[in-house]
């Protein structure tokens, strides 16, 4: 897992409309990059929402919002239309970049080991360096935390 003051690892992915994103095309602002499970589930619909609802506070503090997950850019696509999302879903399909960050964990359910992305928020100052991580998540609250944060 990534720590305060670490250089956030270059990426490129593809977003919900098949654009292709980069970290480095937001030098210059704070980057609000936060790993979530799985499209339209409830608790990344609920976080998903709550980042949605605040976008006018992200904005004033020159902040900027990506969501990433493992899932499909057909599947972010249809996640953002349906709960009208104003920000773009990255579609890190082979997991590099959630290994990258360090978000690709074991997980445990009813006894279960799997492996999943754990719900993890960075946020990246405007030179691409780790500023906050907020690990193991909790939804409820999550905004306030990173807006407090930034």
């Amino acid at each position: 897992m990534l720590k305060v003051g670490d250089k956030a690892p270059r990426f490129m992915l593809v977003d919900d409309s098949g654009k292709k994103i980069s970290l480095k095309d937001f030098k210059g602002k704070k980057v609000v990059l936060y790993f979530y499970p799985k499209d339209l589930t409830p608790g990344c619909t609920v976080e998903a929402c709550d980042f949605r609802d605040a976008s006018a506070l992200f904005k004033k503090k020159k902040a900027v919002v990506l969501g990433v997950s493992r899932d499909s850019v057909a599947l972010h696509k249809k996640f953002k239309e349906k709960h009208e999302l104003n920000f773009p879903l990255l579609a890190d399909e082979d997991g590099k970049v959630c290994e990258a960050f360090g978000v690709w964990q074991e997980k445990s359910m009813y006894g279960k080991k799997y492996m999943g992305i754990a719900r993890t928020t960075f946020v990246i100052d405007e030179q691409g360096k780790v500023e906050q991580v907020f690990e193991k998540v909790k939804v409820k609250g999550h905004i306030d935390e990173v807006l407090e944060a930034l």
